[in-house]
């Protein structure tokens, strides 16, 4: 076998291969008397066909087979000879015009990892901005479930409706006098003050009595589902069958005990460990966007321009997807196209940080474990039908790609806990929205000094930030998310890209109206 480099510049190399027909042949000869024995033919005993008839019949398929373990194990060669790391699967072609009996002539190229120089982490600094969760807090939760939870009794005969209380109606909505489809309801049950109905249409009904039937007039929302109601004015013929007032809420052991727990404060705590689990997972995302920061500031490598290209990609199919979803998708192709450039830098950026993180991790001994790569192939074999799991699990064994792929968030958050362990951590206390804002600070990366609360950004507008894809190493990767102008894009150049890559926030689907919701709505 004979290997000649042909290119070497950048990152990118190039080799001509050399495989003599001898060596195909040798390797065809070797399968025939190893099948030999098996083959069956009529007229001969079994193990005794000729060694030219087995090749005659079942020569092509030999040789087909034996040139592509040839091939591949001249590319192990390549690899291995010249201590090559490569990016991406080497493009391989086999010349033209080649047949059984020459020798087979291959030109291989691929782009290989750069070499990187590691940070030293001794002087890593990071700020840990931290939420206290508040008792008054915990009170609003609770509130928030019991109102879920509310009970409902009859009022005196005669009562009069006001805020708060519950109606159970009839009603028949028209536009123009005539009736419209979902706009009728028997015995639909309607807390005044609730906001589950159209404006206008719970604040007619305060005062009304049971008995009553009233006619009231609403004009429906612009931004209205139906499109045959949008902005019109609708008139709604009403029952009134029954008047109720809310049952008085106590937060006490009997009302934990309705929720399956033993007693309030047992429902306090759960409460407010979720609530510091929330805070803890948006802390731990401005810190890691804080140490990306620091990492992408003193690593400025050539990247392989093919894993910069896969990255780019992935972000262009899901923003197209994402656009298509929108209000108007041919507003939201044209801005994302307009900053085309800036998410190829963004593609960029995830490479390079995917790279120096699976670097670090390797250097250091970060791995996962057979046992924690097992409960990963477990748990995302769950998305399948229970038929199909098992097929799932062997198709990852045997996939290294996919396993890796697999492999890829949670090696990222090892390397990432491995740096905050090295790196001088400080802690101070701040709100929520200041935390907030910080994680959706603008392209400079600071936080407004006194942040005031932020509208919630659209889900789109979530980081496609601390994530580092990590199929550039293999270790680690994730999926960017949605980018948002400006803002968005700060968080989106954290991540990094094919390398090591944190499971990042993923661009939530709009809500839609229940069906429930609808309905009342009309």
């Amino acid at each position: 076998m004979q290997i000649v480099e042909t290119s070497n510049e950048g990152l990118k190399r190039a080799y001509t291969v050399t495989i003599a027909a001898a060596d195909i042949a040798s390797r065809v000869e070797g399968e025939i008397t190893k099948i030999a024995p098996q083959v069956r033919m009529p007229g001969f005993r079994p193990g005794k066909v000729p060694a030219n008839l087995v090749r005659k019949m079942h020569g092509p398929a030999l040789h087909q087979e034996a040139l592509q373990t040839t091939i591949r194990e001249a590319m192990d060669k390549l690899v291995a000879d010249h201590k090559l790391r490569p990016a991406m699967n080497p493009d391989v072609a086999l010349a033209e015009g080649y047949e059984e009996g020459k020798d087979a002539e291959l030109t291989v190229s691929l782009e290989v990892l750069p070499e990187i120089t590691l940070p030293s982490l001794d002087g890593l600094k990071l700020e840990k901005l931290v939420v206290p969760v508040e008792e008054s807090q915990v009170d609003e939760q609770i509130e928030r479930i019991a109102s879920g939870q509310k009970s409902f009794t009859d009022a005196e005969e005669g009562a009069e409706a006001k805020d708060g209380d519950q109606l159970i109606i009839d009603f028949l909505g028209k536009v123009d006098g005539v009736p419209f489809d979902g706009g009728a309801a028997e015995d639909q049950a309607l807390e005044i003050g609730s906001g589950r109905f159209i404006p206008g249409f719970e604040e007619q009904l305060v005062g009304a009595k049971k008995g009553d039937e009233k006619v009231i007039t609403v004009t429906f929302p612009e931004d209205y589902p139906a499109e045959n109601l949008k902005g019109k004015e609708a008139t709604f013929d009403i029952t009134v069958k029954a008047v109720k007032n809310p049952g008085e809420f106590v937060a006490n052991d009997d009302f934990a005990k309705m929720l399956g727990l033993e007693s309030i404060e047992q429902l306090r705590g759960l409460l407010k460990g979720q609530l510091e689990q929330e805070t803890g997972g948006l802390t731990r995302t401005a810190m890691k966007r804080a140490l990306l920061d620091q990492l992408a500031a003193g690593h400025d490598f050539a990247v392989p321009p093919s894993m910069v290209e896969a990255e780019f990609s992935q972000i262009w199919q899901q923003l197209e997807q994402e656009a298509g979803n929108e209000e108007n998708p041919e507003e939201a192709l044209k801005e994302i196209e307009a900053e085309k450039d800036d998410y190829r830098k963004i593609a960029e950026r995830r490479v390079r940080l995917g790279l120096l993180l699976s670097e670090i991790g390797q250097a250091n001994g970060v791995v996962v474990t057979a046992q924690e790569m097992e409960m990963l192939i477990r748990q995302a074999a769950q998305q399948y039908r229970e038929q199909d799991r098992q097929r799932f699990v062997e198709y990852v064994r045997a996939e290294p790609m996919v396993a890796a792929q697999l492999r890829a968030p949670l090696y990222e958050e090892k390397v990432v806990d491995f740096l905050f362990d090295k790196a001088e951590v400080t802690e101070r206390e701040v709100t929520r929205e200041e935390l907030q804002a910080a994680i959706e600070a603008d392209e400079n990366g600071a936080a407004p000094a006194k942040a005031e609360p932020k509208k919630k950004a659209p889900a789109k507008k979530k980081a496609a930030s601390d994530e580092a894809p990590a199929e550039a190493a293999g270790e680690g990767e994730d999926k960017p998310a949605k980018k948002a102008p400006a803002k968005k894009k700060a968080a989106a150049e954290e991540a990094p890209a094919e390398a090591v890559a944190e499971g990042e926030e993923k661009p939530a689907a709009k809500k839609r109206a229940p069906a429930k919701k609808k309905a009342e709505e009309a």
